[in-house]
């Protein structure tokens, strides 16, 4: 009995599953989250810097007397210098900004997280991925790692949570997010303030708020980030920015970051006072 019970059920089973399939095939997709890096060989190789979101108050760009070239590009390699007239910036932004400009024009070698092995912050860290240094997504439904191979360094998003009431501030802040439709969406908090925003060294404050928008575009072949910043005491107004990644083949590898930098640069890179083992 119990077996003629228990093979009926699974016809109904069956049944039912069959005919949801046939219903709700383009519910079943939308309701599916993207998959941003469906092994650890797909990578998103940052290019170029932030990029204005149309309507919306743009970002910090390159002082036009002082171009910004990168690497293998035409012409001697430079480094972000800041347009300080950017109506947005508070006072006191602005005055940091010039000094460090100045420093740097004068022969100062300016500061980058990678090369100082310090984490990067929010948004601070959708500038990186460039110079052949992918992203690479690792999913879960609890969680996501968004990671770089140079300084191993790995920014946890977790899904679907509230901010907690008053968190620590770090260096990554508090992030949580979830799905709309093929957006990952990702709001943080909590920052501290040893971080910049942007290439160009642009300071914030505590009270600093980043919500990011991921999305994969053409054919999975790229993909974008658009983002806001709010931060009250350093900007006038919230500003949005965006930057594009294109799809690479390569493998997630571990790169640590090189011992005794700082007696090139001397930005005082963490390094253990005694072994720990």
């Amino acid at each position: 009995m119990w077996l003629i019970v228990r093979e009926a059920a699974r016809r109904i089973s069956i049944t039912a599953g069959v005919a949801g399939a046939c219903v709700l095939p383009a519910a079943a997709q939308q309701a599916k989250p993207p998959v941003f890096s469906w092994d650890l060989s797909v990578g998103w190789i940052g290019m170029g810097d932030f990029q204005p979101v149309p309507g919306r108050v743009p970002p910090v760009t390159s002082d036009p007397k002082h171009p910004f070239v990168p690497n293998g590009g035409r012409g001697q390699p430079s480094y972000h210098i800041a347009d300080l007239t950017n109506p947005n910036l508070k006072p006191w932004v602005k005055a940091i900004m010039q000094k460090d400009n100045d420093e740097v024009l004068a022969g100062k070698i300016a500061f980058t997280p990678s090369q100082s092995c310090m984490p990067s912050g929010v948004p601070g860290f959708l500038a990186l991925g460039g110079n052949q240094n992918p992203y690479w997504f690792l999913q879960s439904p609890k969680e996501v790692a968004i990671m770089r191979a140079s300084d191993s360094q790995v920014r946890h998003v977790y899904l679907d949570v509230a901010h907690s009431p008053d968190p620590k501030p770090s260096w990554y802040g508090e992030s949580v997010g979830h799905y709309e439709g093929d957006t990952l969406v990702v709001d943080t908090i909590g920052l501290n303030t040893k971080t910049f925003v942007d290439n160009f060294r642009t300071p914030h404050s505590g009270k600093l708020h980043v919500v990011e928008r991921w999305r994969m575009i053409n054919d999975r072949q790229a993909m974008e980030v658009a983002f806001t910043v709010e931060d009250p005491e350093a900007f006038y107004e919230p500003w949005s920015g965006m930057r594009r990644f294109r799809r690479v083949s390569r493998p997630f590898e571990e790169e640590i970051c090189a011992e005794n930098n700082q007696q090139l640069f001397n930005y005082q890179i963490p390094v253990a006072s005694k072994p720990d083992f």
